[in-house]
C-alpha cells in the first residue's frame, strides 16, 4: 500500500475503523495464501493463454468462501464492509501476486510470500484505520481514549479522511526513507573520502 500502491480501493473505504481494517485485512490474507497456494500447486497444468483468466476464477471462488464465512460469523461486520468483500477479486495487490510470483516458484515459497505480504497489508490498513478512528471517533476498537470534550473531527470517518491519513503516512514514510537514503550516501562519502586521504597520505 504505501510502497506499490496498491489495493487502495479498500484502503480508502473500509479504514474508518480498526475493527474493519483488521477484518478486511484478514479476509486478503486468507485470499491471498489460498489462492497463491493453488496457483503455485497447478502452475505446470494452467494454459499460458488462459492464466490471467484462471487466477481470477481461483481468486473469485477464495473471496465467495471467505464472504459466506464473516456472513455467518458476524452479520453486522459483514454489513460494514458492503461491497468491498467481493471487490477482493480485483485487488491488484492479489492478482499481481498470483502472476508475478506464485506463477513461478514452489508452494512453500509462494504460501510464505502470499503471508508476508498479506500480513504488510493488513499493517497498512489498521494503521490507517487506527488514526482515523482515533480522531474521527476519540475510541480505538470501541474503547474511548479521548476525554468526552474531545470534539471528533468526523471528516476522519468519511471518505476524504482516507486520502488525508494516506497522504500524511506516505509523507512520514517517504521523509523517513529518504533521510535513511541521505545517511547511507553521506556515509559512503566519507568513507571513500578516508580511503582516498589514507592512500595518498
Amino acid at each position: 500500500v504505501f510502497v506499490m500502491m496498491l489495493g487502495l480501493c479498500p484502503v480508502l473505504a473500509v479504514t474508518n475503523s480498526v475493527l474493519n481494517s483488521l477484518a478486511m485485512g484478514l479476509a486478503s490474507i486468507f485470499v491471498l495464501v489460498c489462492s497463491n497456494a493453488l496457483v503455485s500447486a497447478l502452475r505446470n497444468f494452467i494454459p499460458k493463454q488462459v492464466r490471467i483468466t484462471t487466477y481470477i476464477i481461483i481468486i473469485a471462488t477464495f473471496v465467495t468462501l471467505v464472504d459466506y464465512i464473516i456472513q455467518a460469523v458476524s452479520l453486522d461486520l459483514y454489513n460494514r464492509l458492503g461491497a468491498f468483500i467481493q471487490l477482493i477479486v480485483v485487488n491488484c495487490l492479489i492478482l499481481g501476486r498470483a502472476e508475478a510470483y506464485a506463477s513461478k516458484n514452489s508452494f512453500t515459497k509462494s504460501v510464505v510470500s502470499a503471508f508476508g505480504m498479506g500480513l504488510g497489508f493488513t499493517l497498512a490498513l489498521v494503521m490507517l484505520g487506527g488514526v482515523r478512528e482515533l480522531l474521527g471517533a476519540g475510541q480505538l476498537l470501541g474503547y474511548q481514549v479521548f476525554s468526552t470534550n474531545f470534539e471528533p473531527w468526523v471528516v476522519m470517518i468519511l471518505p476524504p479522511g482516507g486520502f488525508i491519513v494516506l497522504g500524511s503516512w506516505l509523507l512520514l514514510i517517504n521523509y523517513i526513507e529518504q533521510r535513511k537514503t541521505g545517511k547511507i550516501i553521506a556515509n559512503n562519502t566519507a568513507s571513500h573520502c578516508t580511503v582516498e586521504s589514507e592512500s595518498f597520505g
